[in-house]
């Protein structure tokens, strides 16, 4: 733990540039995405209905628990690893690398899954604009798409241009008086704009922290301008019998219902991400031991309350049953009718797509600094530590981050990668609560900054919120999560044990 806090106080190969305004709008840019653009109208539709508030109020506790304890590890250990280097500190080498390798699901993963969210909103945006991309270069491979023109979105209350099909879709088009037949139908086979955008921030990225933070600070300033012009203008068309039943009945386990309602939680916990992400810039942060609780804490707070209004005014103003579209606020806003969306539309697509791509960008900052610390401790090669000698960022594992990314968003769904992320983050969180814990008893005199409060509380109560969300997720997500470790794990003791500094086999120019 010292010799980490000794390298926090005297590694200075990246810029320290950032104050607790830029990592405040850091969570931000991270947290109000996904959550809000992609995925609440999807969780709504599939899992909870209307009661999609009681699943952000769950996952919102979880996510505060685990934010104290991020906060006193953040400004104890400002060292840019995130959740990794609080393994490494707490619970051990092999520990640290479950969590390190865990967090690309949540990091990486998590760039790709918004990506394609992004792409949903860009092709709509460019469909109105009466620009059109080929079908074939808009969704993940294999992906059966339909053609909406405006006007008969305009009569289905769905979003214009190509997106997936999906029976609910085909639902509305039918009840328009429209057999979806008669209509276009294309197989996807790369997504292109999911491609662009993650090129875009690769290589703001590679250019520097500062410059990447005041781009984020402009796109965050103008989500959070279309968020509350959305949530003002809603409100007078919310019709309460949308609301009815609160809570539909339970279609089988995870399908509506308390159960549905704690797998919707387990889903959008994704959306909530981004205040752990800022604990990834620490080694970046001008004064981490009160900026870092400061960013964490505050981000986490003004988007938890901002995701609970807009779910509620989005399920008010249009069925949950037809939110399970790739844009459910475009959704909401076509169906307030064309004096309302004909300038709202745009304004939102607009809003929804500066908004993404701060996720996007936060996230894909958030990896490379991960490698970046675990390179440093011998685990994986050293080209991942590399810095770049003008710019100060680790350019290497930022353009391998970048490549890997784009193929993930070019050829995978969003639904596939969303539960991904999810039982990610969750896992890493549950052992960050659990770190802070251990570290109480073993190391009790260490200097903290930021104490968690009652600790005996809400540590063991983060590690049990993360893990019954957990538990609600689909079974097949599970073992997807089971086979990642397993690489993971055969990676460790074929590289990370021979090479790792702990053992001894690592030159000190690691460090």
């Amino acid at each position: 733990m010292a010799s980490l806090q000794h390298e926090a106080a005297h590694d200075q190969r990246l810029r320290r540039a950032l104050g607790p305004v830029n990592l405040t709008t850091l969570g931000i840019g991270a947290i109000i995405g996904a959550g809000i653009f992609v995925l609440t109208g999807q969780a709504a539709a599939k899992y909870a209905g209307p009661a999609i508030v009681l699943s952000f109020i769950l996952a919102g506790t979880a996510c505060a628990l685990a934010g104290l304890c991020y906060a006193e590890f953040a400004a104890m250990i400002p060292i840019s690893g995130s959740a990794y280097t609080y393994g490494y500190a707490t619970l051990g080498e092999l520990f640290a690398w479950i969590i390190g390798w865990d967090l690309i699901l949540e990091y990486l993963f998590a760039a790709s899954t918004v990506a394609v969210g992004w792409s949903g909103y860009v092709m709509s945006l460019l469909y109105d604009l009466n620009i059109h991309i080929p079908p074939a270069l808009s969704a993940a491979a294999g992906t059966h798409l339909i053609e909406v023109p405006t006007a008969l979105a305009a009569a289905c209350k769905m979003k214009s241009g190509w997106g997936p099909i999906s029976d609910a879709v085909l639902e509305q088009i039918k009840a328009a008086g429209t057999d979806p037949a008669t209509l276009s139908q294309a197989t996807a086979v790369f997504n292109l704009p999911a491609v662009l955008i993650i090129i875009a921030c690769t290589v703001l990225l590679v250019i520097g922290i500062k410059e990447s933070a005041s781009f984020n600070n402009l796109v965050v300033g103008i989500k959070m301008l279309v968020i509350l012009a959305f949530i003002a203008v809603g409100v007078a068309y919310v019709n309460p019998a949308n609301w009815q039943p609160f809570i539909p009945a339970a279609e089988g386990t995870g399908h509506f219902g308390w159960s549905g309602i704690l797998r919707a939680a387990g889903v959008i916990f994704f959306a909530y991400i981004g205040f752990d992400s800022v604990s990834t810039a620490a080694q970046e942060a001008k004064n981490p031991q009160r900026d870092m609780p400061i960013g964490i804490l505050l981000s986490l707070t003004i988007c938890t309350v901002i995701y609970i209004v807009v779910s509620l005014v989005l399920t008010g103003v249009v069925s949950y049953t037809k939110l399970n579209v790739p844009a459910p606020i475009a959704v909401a806003v076509d169906s307030l009718g064309p004096s309302v969306s004909g300038w709202m539309g745009p304004v939102i697509k607009v809003g929804a797509i500066a908004g993404l791509s701060s996720v996007i960008l936060v996230m894909m900052l958030g990896q490379p600094r991960v490698f970046y610390s675990m390179s440093k401790d011998g685990l994986l090669p050293p080209m991942f530590s590399a810095v770049h000698p003008r710019f100060r960022t680790p350019w290497l594992a930022q353009i391998l981050t970048g490549v890997v990314a784009t193929l993930l968003a070019g050829f995978f769904p969003i639904d596939v990668l969303g539960e991904l992320v999810s039982i990610g983050t969750l896992l890493a969180f549950a052992i960050v609560c659990a770190g802070v814990f251990v570290l109480r008893f073993t190391d009790p005199n260490i200097v903290r900054p930021f104490r968690t409060p009652a600790y005996w509380l809400v540590c063991p109560l983060g590690v049990f919120f993360c893990v019954w969300l957990m538990v609600g997720l689909p079974l097949d997500t599970w073992m997807r999560l089971l086979v990642w470790m397993a690489i993971g794990l055969a990676i460790y003791f074929t590289y990370g044990v021979r090479h790792s500094k702990l053992n001894g086999k690592t030159p000190e120019e690691t460090r």
